[in-house]
Parts: structure tokens; C-alpha cells; sequence
């Protein structure tokens, strides 16, 4: 399997949509949006999501022309927050899981947070039962540094959401 990894665009709107979707009904308790909230987004505005900046990014791995998983980045906006970046909506469909695909978008998307100019950390947050994406993200030097009790309802059980961080190149010294 040839996997490419690159930066989502406009034109990607259907497939971005579609393999959102999907995470979004397989794993509700992975994401704090709903199937329900989004099913109804029009092409456009999810294409208006698309348009790549210089402090936010919707990387997309790719097996030939099929995308396969998907990983957002996006800056903190606050000029005293602007150290940090977060990294939201990954997702991998289940049939490319444990084949290497979801650690290659997290790291391209933290290469990409060490080319913001100032950024020192990533952040994320991710479903604390979910011990597979746990040790993907500390494989790749994220660190925990708090855990959020019921942090989202999902059919009427709370989950809990673990907090977690890593140092980009940049302020780790290695650029």
C-alpha cells in the first residue's frame, strides 16, 4: 500500500465530507461533534473549511485516489496562546488502521506545526478509553497532562477526554 499524505483542498470537499461521516457515526465518543450536526453541511461551506492558511491545515492521507484519514490543525488564535497549535478531527478508516497511516498524518501535522512561525506545542484531546490513539500519540512524544471527567455524553454515558501535549522541533531544539 502507497500512502500519500497531503494538505486537503477545496476539491476535496466530497470526500473530506464523507470520510468525516463516517468517523462521525462509527466513533461518536472520538469527536464532540455529531453525525447529526454535520450531515447537513452544504459542499461549500465544508470546501470554505478546506482552504488551506499559514495557521491552519486539514491534512489527508490518501491510498491512490481514495482518502483514508484525515487530521486538522489549527493555531490558537490569542496572541498569548499563538505558541500553541491543536490538533483535532483525526480519523482513519477502520480498514487502514494498524498499517502506519495515522502516524504518518500526526507526523506531518507536527512537522507542519514546527513550520508556524513561534509555535512551540501541540496540543490534542482524545477519547481516554481509547488506548490504541493513546500510544500512537505517545509514541510520538505527547504527554498527558490532565484528564477530563465526562467530558462528553454519547447516548446517555459520559466520557472522559485526555489532555495531552508535545514540544514541536522547534522548541525541542531540532530545527
Amino acid at each position: 500500500m502507497s500512502v500519500e499524505i497531503r494538505s486537503l483542498g477545496p476539491a476535496d470537499a466530497g470526500a473530506f465530507q464523507a470520510l468525516r461521516l463516517r468517523g462521525l457515526r462509527e466513533c461518536p465518543t472520538a469527536f464532540a461533534s455529531s453525525y447529526e450536526e454535520e450531515y447537513g453541511n452544504e459542499l461549500a461551506v465544508v470546501a470554505e473549511r478546506l482552504v488551506e492558511g499559514p495557521n491552519h491545515a486539514i491534512l489527508g492521507a490518501f491510498d491512490g485516489s481514495t482518502l483514508i484519514g484525515v487530521v486538522g490543525l489549527q493555531r490558537e488564535r490569542p496572541t498569548k496562546l499563538a505558541h500553541k497549535a491543536h490538533l483535532w478531527g483525526m480519523y482513519v478508516a477502520p480498514e487502514f488502521r494498524r498499517k502506519g497511516v495515522g502516524r504518518r498524518l500526526v507526523e506531518q501535522a507536527l512537522k507542519r506545526a514546527s513550520a508556524m512561525d513561534g509555535v512551540r506545542q501541540v496540543n490534542l484531546s482524545g477519547n481516554a478509553n481509547n488506548p490504541a490513539a493513546i500510544a500512537l500519540y505517545e509514541a510520538l512524544g505527547f504527554r498527558s497532562f490532565g484528564v477530563e471527567r465526562g467530558f462528553i455524553l454519547v447516548d446517555g454515558v459520559l466520557h472522559d477526554e485526555m489532555h495531552m501535549a508535545a514540544a514541536t522541533a522547534v522548541s525541542a531544539g531540532q530545527a
